[in-house]
């Protein structure tokens, strides 16, 4: 146990700690990184901050001095995840008593030397559209994604990169936008209706674009969960209508060949990424 536990014993307050987020810009790769970390120490509850777009000596000198005040208030020493791209700035945070974790002072360097070339250090590269034609993609995307949400704009399907089919609520809209801000892919999504399910077999609307249908469904339990938000008490939410609409979409993807995912413990993300792994759709090389 190291001096900062025990002190955190004695004060009771052993499984919390408080953590902040800073970037340069953001905030995003940086967030998403500790928290992966930390989602290995389930014991500790974390106290979360994020300070995007600390640009300035007087935005770092502000970060710092929340960053000394929760030491101070605690006792323990707070955890600070950076990507500041610029080496003065992160120095200036080391100094700040916090345990750093610095995405650019771990990896940069070695980049350094293994291109032989000095980095930019320019601020907020990781997600800001330098491209303008990697710009128009991801907005064209996320048009195509809301024009053609729910069943939408099925005129528009042989654009699509891929389409992705499912009942009420499997996650196929959140999927959609990510898909396509994330990575500018064009993606549709169509629901499957109880009347279609009882049929087995796939609308007429989807039959001329087998090729780009990608299945996700989930555990009736989870989905009855999901619609008791939407609907209370509602048949539509009903444990037993879910369990059927989940099994005869089952059935439809198999007959139809139709790959599946199910996404009942899968975050946005993770849904995204499986749809673009599992369906050999390829990554912008943004």
């Amino acid at each position: 146990m190291t001096e900062d536990s025990t002190r955190a014993t004695q004060r009771g307050t052993a499984m919390d700690r408080a953590v902040f987020f800073i970037s340069d810009h953001t905030g995003i790769t940086v967030e998403a990184l500790g928290r992966s970390l930390l989602s290995q120490f389930p014991d500790f509850r974390f106290e979360r901050t994020t300070l995007p777009f600390v640009d300035t000596e007087a935005k770092l000198h502000a970060a710092c001095q929340r960053i000394q005040a929760r030491h101070r208030d605690t006792g323990l020493a707070p955890l600070v995840f950076s990507s500041l791209a610029n080496a003065a700035a992160r120095a200036h945070l080391l100094a700040s008593g916090a345990v750093v974790f610095d995405v650019f002072e771990s990896h940069i360097e070695r980049l350094e030397t293994a291109l032989g070339l000095k980095s930019a250090q320019a601020v907020g590269r990781a997600h800001g559209l330098h491209d303008p034609v990697q710009g128009r993609e991801r907005i064209g995307a996320l048009k195509f994604a809301l024009d053609t949400d729910d069943g939408l704009g099925a005129d528009a399907y042989g654009t699509a990169d891929i389409i992705l089919v499912g009942v009420s609520r499997s996650g196929k809209t959140p999927a959609c936008l990510y898909l396509s801000l994330q990575y500018g892919i064009a993606a549709a999504n169509y629901p499957l209706a109880e009347e279609e399910l009882e049929r087995v077999e796939l609308p007429r609307t989807l039959r001329a674009w087998r090729d780009k249908l990608f299945g996700l469904t989930l555990a009736p339990e989870r989905l009855h969960l999901l619609r008791e938000e939407r609907r209370p008490g509602s048949r539509y939410a009903a444990l037993p209508q879910c369990r059927r609409e989940i099994q005869a979409a089952a059935a439809l993807f198999q007959a139809a060949g139709i790959p599946c995912l199910d996404t009942t413990r899968m975050s946005v993300e993770e849904i995204a990424t499986n749809v673009l792994h599992h369906s050999g759709l390829k990554r912008p090389a943004w």
